[in-house]
């Protein structure tokens, strides 16, 4: 364990004064129930969220409260932390039970939630200076790209909808088939004189994404 402490110390270019912090952030639950990383997870999702405010708001002075929180979201969401994660070959180095080891649907949000860890272990080792440095680091290449504000298909719909009918978009979730392990949603969408759209994804919220990208697309939109 030592040699891949070492390794991943280089890796994200950060040595540990207390290794036990490293440590317990890479150990998931499955491993040990009792000391794990689930409170330094806590920890570092809290400082990755002041930090990235706090840059944001200095790279964006002019720009509104609303653009502002759509860009915080696409930056510290679980997906943005995963792509990192994976950058680093963070899976390489967690610590797992064997009942979570062959669970590849669970591995992004392990992964991710480790990331977020390893923030909050950085901060407790030695403070918000050196979490910032490590964040805005790993970081850089989605602040980057967070000049253009991507606006998700519900949203772009909702605002198109409210517009032109002063109305909302109607979702109707009508259907779950698919294994356990591998669900599949079904989900309608409509807005007036529109035709009903159905959309599926692996989540509810993945459905009706879908469905609305199809509508926006019929429209031309």
């Amino acid at each position: 364990m030592e040699k891949k402490i070492k390794e991943l110390e280089k890796i994200i270019g950060y040595n540990f004064k207390k290794i036990y912090l490293l440590e317990r952030a890479l150990t998931h639950k499955s491993y040990n129930n009792e000391i794990n990383n689930e409170k330094l997870e806590f920890l570092g999702d809290r400082v990755l969220g002041l930090v990235i405010s706090e840059t944001l708001l200095e790279k964006y002075p002019e720009e509104k409260e609303g653009i502002i929180d759509k860009k915080f979201a696409n930056l510290v969401n679980k997906k943005t932390c995963t792509l990192i994660s994976k950058r680093i070959n963070l899976k390489r180095f967690i610590l797992l039970g064997s009942s979570h080891k062959k669970l590849e649907r669970s591995a992004d949000k392990i992964s991710s939630d480790c990331l977020e860890a390893i923030v909050g272990s950085i901060y407790l080792d030695s403070g918000l200076r050196s979490a910032t440095k490590f964040i805005l680091n790993f970081w850089e290449e989605y602040l980057l790209k967070s000049t253009i504000t991507l606006i998700d298909s519900k949203t772009k719909l909702q605002e198109y909808s409210l517009k032109k009918y002063k109305e909302l978009p109607t979702y109707f979730f009508f259907k779950k088939s698919g294994p356990q392990h591998r669900p599949l949603f079904k989900t309608q969408v409509q807005i007036p004189n529109s035709k009903k759209i159905i959309g599926e994804g692996s989540s509810k919220k993945n459905a009706q994404q879908n469905a609305a990208n199809k509508l926006l697309k019929l429209l031309g939109i």
